[in-house]
């Protein structure tokens, strides 16, 4: 798993903008060909997020835009991102993959003699009048091909099987129109895992947040509230109306702090998290001495307390101990760092 993750999570910390897609492309399409599509889709969504990026920035060759084509045929569905890629002829495209793991190595690379008249002739001669070195890699994956095509699926995993110890690409394997469903199914030819699956997702996606982390400061609260609900994958709150922090206050007997208030009109409490407890709702509050509990009792629990400046926020933890907080937001901007690393 190593081989994947350590060059991956390098380009998409410190590569330019395409090399880093790549990476996000190439092992997207690696998690949904070893069976594990769910991976995939949360890494997409998470880089199309952060970056900002054109989902077409993942389709970097025909080879590439087939495998997601063909991904999307055995899923039996195309996830709602996918929409702005363009839908190919999938007959047409099976053909072109067929010819393109037919077609032998080049005795003569290309452009070894460069980009002249005379260049182009000799190489043009060359490939001609030679035919060129067969790809190991691509006759396997050929092979599992024509099997998975012939209603063989047991023996297209045994050629798959050939075809992994090659050192191969999953784009191209997922090209495969007939491979494609046995791969999304778990054929799992590179041996992956689900260990090693989430791992690969979770740290590019940590990599991806790093290198994208937004300036804090500068998100108003619904973007602040919308930032830590994406990355926890829930829903929010409706607001809290004026109406409803009136009558808390009221029966506080004191004003909550201003942006505490603020939070409350742009979502009414928040639900819980594995390490946060469920903020609660405006009509929840209560005072106990002075002291107002912002979220359901627990042995992890959220405190407003009374301070010559008005209020601190006290957070106390099992595990973590008791921290104090100038102010709400600085508690929810820790939140919103912690969730991103």
């Amino acid at each position: 798993m190593h081989e994947q993750l350590e060059p991956a999570v390098s380009a998409v910390l410190t590569a330019g903008g395409p090399q880093a897609d790549r990476a996000v492309g190439d092992t997207a399409l690696l998690l949904a060909g070893s069976g594990f599509p769910g991976e995939a889709d949360r890494l997409v969504r998470t880089w199309l997020s952060a970056t900002g990026r054109p989902v077409t920035a993942l389709v970097t060759t025909p080879v590439h835009a087939r495998a997601w084509a063909m991904l999307f045929e055995a899923l039996g569905e195309r996830p709602k991102w996918a929409g702005a890629l363009l839908p190919l002829d999938l007959d047409a495209e099976e053909a072109a993959h067929r010819a393109h793991l037919s077609r032998p190595v080049p005795s003569l690379p290309t452009g070894l003699l460069g980009d002249s008249t005379a260049g182009r002739i000799v190489s043009g001669l060359a490939e001609h009048l030679e035919k060129g070195a067969e790809d190991p890699t691509k006759t396997a994956l050929l092979r599992a091909e024509d099997l998975a095509r012939d209603g063989d699926p047991e023996a297209a995993r045994e050629a798959l099987a050939e075809w992994a110890a090659l050192r191969p690409s999953m784009p191209a394997a997922l090209a495969c129109r007939h491979l494609a469903p046995l791969l999304v199914a778990g054929a799992d030819p590179l041996d992956l895992g689900e260990d090693h699956a989430t791992a690969l997702a979770a740290e590019l996606i940590a990599a991806l947040r790093t290198r994208h982390a937004p300036d804090t400061a500068s998100l108003d609260w619904p973007a602040l509230v919308g930032r830590i609900l994406e990355l926890r994958e829930q829903t929010g709150r409706a607001p809290a109306s004026t109406r409803d922090t009136a009558a808390a206050e009221a029966r506080l007997g004191r004003e909550l702090p201003p942006d505490y208030r603020e939070f409350l009109h742009t979502s009414d409490g928040l639900p819980a998290d594995v390490t946060f407890p469920r903020l609660l709702a405006a009509a929840e509050l209560t005072a106990h001495g002075g002291v107002v509990p912002i979220s359901e009792a627990g042995e992890s629990m959220i405190l407003l307390s009374p301070a010559s400046s008005g209020w601190v926020v006290v957070q106390t933890d099992p595990v973590l101990g008791t921290s104090t907080h100038r102010t709400f937001r600085e508690l929810l901007e820790e939140h919103l760092r912690l969730l991103e690393s």
